[in-house]
């Protein structure tokens, strides 16, 4: 049994690591926090939705933006110099946070600015996190600490709005965006125990020149292209998150309370197959697995419409009826398969990646993450608005499906992936 929790052996084995997890464990717990605090603060300022939903609008430019770039300023210099940069940087907008709420300033621009500072800065810090741990721990230890990694993560985006709630709750703005800064203070304090981790070999220069390099890389590289690939056919073709709300007001009911229940469906299966992760390092067919988890992630996306074209509505006084917990269900199933795609592909992009270029793969990398879902959202939102929330989900799961089997057929390499061989390629 023991076989089949989460592989520590990483976190045992490389002090290093050991605590730029710690570190990064808690800067997400601040970065979420942070983001339902902002929503919240900016709804309170104008009391307008659409205000708030500027707020992705000016997190999403910057980091699709400065993706690519941050890349290649990651390959170019000591990836600990990058990241105490970036890291203080980030510490310093959570202080700009915690000021303007405690003097009351009231500027909604000001907070879209630090927004778009703040996300900027993730765009450079977040490639530089994953590029080092190839350099932290041997190859075939990656989907151990991937896992892990994806667990800290999914833990976060828990436990993060849960904290933000409870904190604007009890000490304002002010207190939750303080908190933050200090859990980024100690985010930083683990990054300043790294090693130095300057280019191997010649060091590119940082512009437009080294970003195109990295794009041509990855036209060679199929099976690394196909992780991004198999990740977008998921996010843009099968996100059902747009979908939450007008599921609780008119399909299952509940209101706001289910839309926070299936949103948190998504995230414990995240978390659960984080924690049963322990055979996942055994797994020698990675593109195979990869394929097989998104497949898995569509059909469950049309379970979950299915038990929308099921439900018979909302309950007496608008309650919330037994298809809550079916739909969660099906979405716990969802996020437990998007956790182990994680895993996968995020193993192969930095196994089958050299080192003088993960930087700005992880560039590519991040730009897909952080746009695919967007996409996503758009067009399962038009869809709805077309046919309904459950043809939405149970096309757009569908299609998922279909697409990444295509993908598959196309690219055969992919499936047939060992990472065994890939491993040893990459020790040379």
């Amino acid at each position: 049994m023991r076989r089949m929790f989460a592989d520590l052996t990483p976190l045992r084995v490389s002090a290093p690591y050991r605590r730029m997890w710690l570190g990064s464990a808690f800067s997400g717990v601040g970065t979420t926090l942070t983001t339902v605090a902002v929503g919240l603060q900016v709804y309170d300022l104008t009391g307008s939705t659409f205000s708030v939903g500027l707020v992705g609008l000016f997190a999403l430019v910057p980091l699709i933006a400065l993706g690519l770039y941050g890349g290649s300023l990651v390959d170019a210099h000591d990836r600990r110099r990058v990241l105490m940069t970036t890291s203080s940087g980030l510490f310093l907008v959570a202080c700009a946070f915690a000021t303007q709420a405690w003097l009351e300033v009231g500027n909604v621009w000001l907070m879209y600015a630090l927004v778009a500072v703040q996300n900027g800065l993730f765009a450079v810090n977040s490639p530089a996190r994953s590029s080092i741990l190839p350099r932290l721990l041997p190859l075939d230890l990656l989907p151990a600490a991937n896992a892990l990694n994806s667990l800290a993560w999914n833990v976060s985006l828990t436990v993060g709005p849960v904290l933000a709630g409870l904190l604007v709750g009890a000490w304002g703005y002010g207190g939750a965006y303080t908190v933050e800064a200090a859990l980024l203070l100690v985010a930083f304090a683990a990054v300043l125990s790294l090693p130095p981790l300057p280019p191997l070999g010649r060091a590119p220069r940082a512009g437009l020149r080294s970003v195109l390099e990295g794009l041509r890389f990855l036209r060679t590289q199929p099976d690394v292209r196909m992780t991004f690939q198999v990740d977008l056919a998921a996010m843009v073709l099968a996100m059902p998150k747009v979908l939450f709300p007008a599921v609780g007001a008119t399909l299952i009911g509940g209101g706001a309370a289910t839309v926070g229940v299936l949103a948190a469906a998504i995230a414990a299966g995240s978390i659960a197959a984080g924690v049963l992760s322990g055979p996942l390092h055994r797994v020698r067919r990675q593109g195979l697995a990869d394929l097989v988890s998104v497949v898995g992630w569509g059909l469950a996306v049309v379970g979950f419409g299915l038990v929308l074209a099921l439900s018979p509505g909302p309950g007496p006084g608008g309650r919330a009826t037994w298809a809550l917990w079916s739909a969660a269900g099906f979405l716990a199933l969802a996020g437990a398969a998007d956790a182990v795609s994680a895993v996968f592909r995020t193993t192969i992009l930095q196994v089958a990646t050299p080192d003088a270029l993960r930087g700005r793969l992880q560039g590519v990398f991040l730009v897909v993450v952080a746009g695919g879902p967007q996409l996503g959202g758009l067009l399962l939102g038009a869809v709805a608005t077309w046919g309904g929330e459950p043809a939405a989900a149970i096309g757009g799961g569908l299609a998922c499906v279909l697409v990444v089997l295509a993908l598959g057929a196309l690219q055969p390499t992919f499936a047939r992936y060992d990472a065994r061989r890939a491993a040893a390629v990459a020790a040379g």
